[in-house]
């Protein structure tokens, strides 16, 4: 059991689906935009009020597979199925899609409205930006062309086509 302190920022990171084998390996199903930092050898993760270290770190299929030190065999991770997973990202400050709601979005010098939604797709984030039209942006380099989070200002390439009239 550990004790959380003030400074630190836990951010739901997934879900321990199942076990894997028999050598400790869990499956952890998670659509965390920066996973691939997160689960790096030697960083903590957090399950079930217990602070665990990252031994080994790979995908498979829709799967993110982790085993933890001092964790080696199926009985030390059966306790874990179905739990959240979390990491403190006051060690990271990474930017979340949920912050980019409430950014005001531009074209050039043209205000385009406000970031009111994040929607996922298997491929990539939607921004749904709203002001006289809907607006549904996609988060790649392509359309965004630059997040300014101190200014909280999202400037893009507008392409035609991209707004959605009722």
């Amino acid at each position: 059991m550990i004790n959380y302190s003030d400074d630190m920022d836990l951010i739901y990171l997934g879900k321990v689906a199942n076990t894997h084998g028999l050598k400790g390996e869990i499956k952890i199903i998670s659509d965390f935009d920066n996973k691939e930092e997160v689960f790096k050898t030697g960083n903590k993760i957090y399950i079930a009020n217990q602070e665990l270290i990252i031994n080994t770190y790979r995908k498979h299929k829709n799967y993110d597979m982790v085993t933890l030190n001092n964790k080696t065999n199926i009985d030390d991770v059966m306790q874990y199925k179905g739990l959240n997973v979390y990491f403190d990202n006051s060690n990271f400050k990474f930017s979340l899609l949920t912050d980019l709601i409430g950014m005001k979005v531009y074209y050039e010098d043209e205000y385009k409205g406000i970031v009111t939604e994040i929607l996922k797709n298997k491929l990539y984030p939607i921004l749904k930006i709203e002001n006289k039209h809907v607006y549904m942006i996609p988060k790649i380099p392509y359309f965004i062309k630059k997040i300014d989070e101190e200014n909280r200002i999202i400037k893009i390439n507008y392409i035609k086509g991209l707004e959605y009239e009722d």
